[in-house]
């Protein structure tokens, strides 16, 4: 299975980097038997935020190891002044040290700023944190890449021998034109990640203009400006999906584009096709849905759902501790 090989080279990627994943929810069991698995297996050093005799309660209760997992109490954190004046400074004055003390004791913004100040690699939240409560911080403290406006959610879908790249899923409601290509320039970055060489399609309900409307050539208009922010890119549209993954309605639909029913790149037009998208393919076409894995931080910060269990954790885990490679 493409599945198992997938983590099987992200496992062999991590051998002997020394990485180290915040997780803010400390207590959260899920996320305990997560990172003493991913401890165990010394692919990484978790590092669990709360409550140290809480955390370990909890472990016991469920028959967790926490040997290999570090443990850190944002209310008797030692370098908390350090902390602060950084978090002052990062968000230029916005906030006092005193108000930033208080605002660290939000175990999002404090495992955070361990990422900011490179104390961690990467963060995983969000199996008891809204979407909102992971990602703020993220975008106020560590931010966007230079050249990349706004973050944006990914999923890898896996069948048997198939992956695809599926985008924006999770973030951009209404996307416009340079959102769109960005999301298309980061979305192949992350298939690079995970061993493919990307082939991407700007969908929409047109193909090359067999319907001309402001939704069209929001699509239009973004292919070109991917193309411009990287010109190496195999990146083409605007396509409906059948002309990006069907050879044969590629030829009758696009036939001079460089992109011939071999798409594995998707770049959909709004957030509402995104997601309807790639509920479709897990539901019907039984493809396994890996994410969201958010994109175009300058460090790696991904969100759960509250939904999650063990696995979805230590997958996510795993990604997360990858994209801090590249």
């Amino acid at each position: 299975m493409v599945f198992v090989s997938l983590f099987s080279s992200i496992k062999e990627s991590l051998q002997g980097k020394n990485l180290t994943l915040v997780f803010p929810e400390g207590t959260d069991e899920r996320i305990l038997a997560a990172t003493s698995r991913l401890a165990k297996e010394g692919l990484l050093t978790p590092i669990l935020i709360g409550d140290e005799e809480k955390i370990k309660a909890k472990a016991d209760s469920i028959s967790v190891t926490l040997e290999g997992v570090k443990l850190i109490n944002p209310n008797t954190y030692e370098d908390i002044d350090e902390m602060a004046q950084a978090f002052v400074d990062r968000r230029n004055g916005k906030s006092t040290v005193e108000d930033a003390k208080k605002i660290l004791l939000d175990e999002n913004y404090f495992g955070t700023m361990l990422v900011y100040m490179e104390k961690a690699h990467g963060l995983v939240s969000g199996a008891a944190h809204s979407t909102a409560e992971t990602v703020r911080p993220a975008l106020q403290l560590i931010k966007t890449k230079q050249g990349v406006k706004k973050t944006s959610g990914v999923f890898i879908m896996v069948r048997e021998e198939e992956k695809y790249v599926f985008a924006d899923c999770a973030i951009n409601i209404s996307p416009s034109s340079q959102d769109l290509a960005e999301i298309a320039v980061e979305s192949a970055r992350t298939a690079r990640l995970f061993g493919m060489e990307p082939r991407v399609a700007m969908l929409s309900f047109s193909t090359k203009g067999s319907a001309v409307s402001p939704e069209t050539e929001r699509v239009v208009v973004a292919t070109r400006l991917a193309k411009e922010i990287q010109p190496d890119l195999l990146v083409d549209g605007e396509f409906q999906f059948d002309a990006a993954f069907v050879p044969s309605v590629a030829a009758k639909k696009a036939p001079d584009s460089p992109i011939k029913g071999d798409a594995n790149v998707f770049i959909f037009p709004s957030l509402e096709a995104g997601n309807i998208g790639y509920k479709i393919a897990q539901r019907l076409g039984k493809f396994e849905a890996i994410g969201p894995i958010l994109q175009g931080l300058n460090k790696p910060v991904n969100d759960l759902s509250r939904g999650c269990n063990e696995e979805d954790v230590y997958k996510l885990a795993l990604i997360t501790a990858a994209q801090s490679l590249f």
